[in-house]
């Protein structure tokens, strides 16, 4: 008899809450050396390190946490063209269904459920879902950072929206498409994130705006200077994004409707690209308190390493990145918190019984 499958949304997540209520699944707690959070590059690379090292990991990989389905951004991602091995590219989806598979090859167990609160207090750690405890030694936060977007007509990823279709938050991974290449481009931003993608963006562009709400950036001045003396950049000042439009039927971004917040006027501007660069949130809520953050919010790690403010917690990936924001980086810090966290059971004398 074949068998069926279903697509799951967040829809019915209550229903499945209970189902795996009736089968006496809530409140389950399981043991083991090493916990990974999150789904990402880096997490899924600690993982396989880790599960070679025969640490028996177990991953969480997300219920919609932050209404992004297991495998984070990458999962929404179009073609990736920067990540070594994939000559060709490779979609987002494909190359996180890849790094998935090979955790499990090593023994990794995954479960597709969002990690609600933990417990770093003492040692040994706890992690919390709505439907499990886990009991850990040692811990690996991997949960990344969520792109701050701006909502307006055509800004979404539905059918009527242009995101990833000539929208997108990461100039450095999608700036050089053929889709942008010699054509006007936009940048909606003004810190220095905002100047960094125009400027990588003069690369392949044949002109780039820079789109800002206010008469002045809150750049650092190095930035702005560079930003402002590139003749192919041009800033409009005092300025917001109210529509985006897309060019014939081809279902690419063709323009956007620019309203000048002093006087009222909108205007027509002509671009096959828009770059919002207004920050990023990273995914650190669910923590606390419990680790050291930043002003913006990452965890901080001590200088060459994972280590984070509590002894036996590891943070990989952008969670704790917030300048290469890369995810070849966030594969190499992964590996880095895997590293980390043996070279720390070691020295605690963690043995292997005392996973389940």
């Amino acid at each position: 008899m074949a068998r069926i499958r279903f697509r799951c949304d967040p829809a019915p997540k209550r229903l499945v809450s209970l189902l795996h209520k009736a089968r006496g699944l809530i409140g389950l707690t399981m043991k083991t050396r090493l916990c990974v959070i999150g789904s990402g590059p880096a997490g899924h690379t600690a993982a396989i390190y880790a599960a070679r090292a025969e640490l028996k990991p177990i991953l969480f990989e997300g219920w919609m946490a932050n209404d992004v389905g297991p495998g984070g951004q990458y999962t929404t991602a179009p073609p990736i063209e920067n990540f070594p091995g994939f000559p060709d590219g490779i979609l987002g989806r494909e190359l996180i269904d890849r790094c998935r598979n090979q955790a499990l090859r090593f023994g990794t167990q995954i479960f597709t459920e969002t990690v609600t609160k933990v417990d770093f207090s003492a040692s040994p750690f706890k992690v919390f879902t709505d439907l499990r405890t886990v009991i850990a030694d040692a811990v690996v936060v991997a949960t990344g950072a969520l792109v701050k977007r701006l909502s307006f007509p055509g800004s979404g990823d539905g059918p009527k929206g242009f995101w990833k279709r000539g929208m997108s938050a990461c100039a450095v991974c999608d700036g050089a498409a053929p889709i942008f290449r010699n054509k006007p481009l936009a940048v909606i931003g003004g810190g220095d994130s905002a100047m960094e993608e125009a400027i990588y963006l003069t690369k392949y562009g044949s002109k780039v705006y820079i789109i800002h709400r206010r008469d002045t950036f809150k750049a650092s001045k190095i930035m702005q200077n560079r930003a402002l003396s590139s003749p192919n950049i041009e800033v409009l000042w005092n300025s917001v994004v109210v529509e985006a439009y897309g060019e014939g039927e081809r279902g690419v971004l063709g323009g956007l409707k620019v309203e000048n917040v002093v006087s009222g006027e909108v205007s027509d501007l002509k671009v096959s690209g828009l770059f919002i660069a207004i920050g990023r949130e990273p995914a650190t809520k669910f923590l606390g308190g419990q680790l050291e953050l930043d002003s913006d919010g990452y965890v901080v790690t001590k200088p060459g390493s994972t280590h984070t403010s509590v002894q036996g917690v590891f943070a990989a990936g952008e969670v704790q990145d917030k300048k290469y924001r890369q995810g070849i980086t966030a594969a190499g810090t992964g590996c880095m918190a895997a590293l980390d966290a043996e070279h720390y059971l070691q020295e605690i004398g963690s043995q292997e019984g005392k996973s389940d």
